[in-house]
C-alpha cells in the first residue's frame, strides 16, 4: 500500500530556503515511491491550521520543511497524535533537527530518512500550555536571542556570535530561584536553560549530553563570571566543553521552575513569556522519522 506525505512549506524560512529546497524533497519523497500531498504556508497560523488538516485527512505522515520556529508550531497540533512527524531543516538554527540527527544541509538526504520509514518517539517540555521542542532559555542567552530575532545582517549563525557580543557589554548577573522536582536552589548567574535536548542557538551545547528520549529535563546554570570569561566559554559550548568550567552547574529533573523578575524566558527560539515559569516533560509526546 503506498504511504501519503502531507509536504508542509514555509517558504520564508532561512530567507526563502524553505521555497527553495521543496521542490528537491518533493521529488525525493515521490522517487521512493510516496504519494505527495503539497501545503503552503502563508503565514505562522498556518502552521497549526494545516498540521491540523493533515491529521483529518488521513495522511501515513508529515513532512515539515522549516526552521525551529516552523517546527515548535506543528508540534503544538501533532504532538500526542501519534503521527509521525519529517524535518526537513530551513531555518536559522536547526536544532531541533539536530537534535534528532536529521542531516542539516542535504535536504535529499532529510527527505530519505522520511521515505526509510523509521520512527522514534522523542520527549517535548511543557510551558505556559506550549510544548517546546528544544531548550527554554533565560537570562543573558535570551537577550541574545532577542537581539539575533530583530537582526537582519549578518545571515546564520553568524547573528548569535555577533548579538553575543553586542550584549555582553552591558550584562550582569541576574538573581534566580531554580525549583527542580521540589529542591530549590538560589542563586546568582548569568543565564539558566533548561533543556531536552542538547542545543540551542545553532548549535551551542548548552545542555550537552540531555537525552532527547529519557524522560528528564536537563538544567545549566552559568553562575556569575567575568564578561571575557563568559566570551571565552562559547567556544566550548559549541563542543560541549564548558560542562568541565567550575563556574557552570548541572541537574536534572521532571518539573523545573524557574523564578527572577524582569527576566523575559525564550523558547525554541521565541518569546516564552516572563519569568516565573514551570517548565514540565512529555516524555514521548512527539514521533519523528529519524
Amino acid at each position: 500500500m503506498t504511504r501519503k506525505i502531507a509536504l508542509v512549506v514555509n517558504p520564508t524560512s532561512g530567507r526563502g530556503l524553505g521555497a527553495r529546497v521543496a521542490p528537491v524533497v518533493r521529488a525525493e519523497l515521490e522517487a521512493g515511491g510516496l504519494t505527495v500531498d503539497e501545503y503552503t504556508t502563508t503565514c505562522a497560523e498556518d502552521v497549526g491550521r494545516i498540521s491540523a488538516e493533515v491529521i483529518a485527512s488521513g495522511a501515513d505522515g508529515v513532512a515539515l520543511v522549516g526552521g525551529d520556529g516552523t517546527i515548535h508550531l506543528g508540534a503544538q497540533v501533532l504532538a500526542r497524535s501519534g503521527m509521525p512527524f519529517g524535518v526537513i531543516p530551513a531555518g536559522t538554527g536547526n536544532d531541533f533537527a539536530r537534535g534528532i540527527g536529521v542531516p542539516l544541509k542535504d535536504p535529499k538526504a532529510a527527505a530519505a530518512l522520511i521515505v526509510r520509514g523509521q520512527t522514534r518517539a522523542v520527549d517535548l517540555a511543557t510551558a505556559k500550555d506550549e510544548y517546546i521542542t528544544t531548550v527554554v532559555a533565560g537570562g543573558f542567552d535570551s537577550l541574545v536571542n532577542k537581539r539575533a530575532n530583530a537582526m537582519t545582517w549578518p545571515k546564520g549563525n553568524a547573528r548569535y556570535t555577533l548579538a553575543t557580543f553586542a550584549e555582553l557589554r552591558t550584562f550582569t548577573p541576574i538573581s534566580y530561584i531554580v525549583t527542580v522536582d521540589g529542591e530549590v536552589l538560589e542563586t546568582d548567574a548569568m543565564l539558566v536553560a533548561v533543556g531536552t535536548g542538547p542545543t540551542y542557538g545553532g548549535g551551542l551545547q548548552i545542555c550537552a549530553g540531555a537525552g532527547i528520549d529519557d524522560g528528564l529535563l536537563d538544567v545549566t546554570i552559568i553562575k556569575p563570571v567575568s564578561r571575557l570569561t563568559l566570551l571565552q566559554m562559547f567556544p566550548k559550548l559549541s563542543k560541549g566543553s564548558h560542562l568541565g568550567h567550575p563556574a557552570v552547574h548541572t541537574l536534572r529533573g521532571r518539573s523545573i521552575r524557574l523564578e527572577s523578575p524582569g527576566v523575559t524566558a525564550y523558547a525554541d527560539g521565541e518569546i516564552l513569556g516572563p519569568l516565573p515559569v514551570d517548565i514540565g516533560v512529555a516524555p514521548g509526546a512527539l514521533t519523528v522519522f529519524a
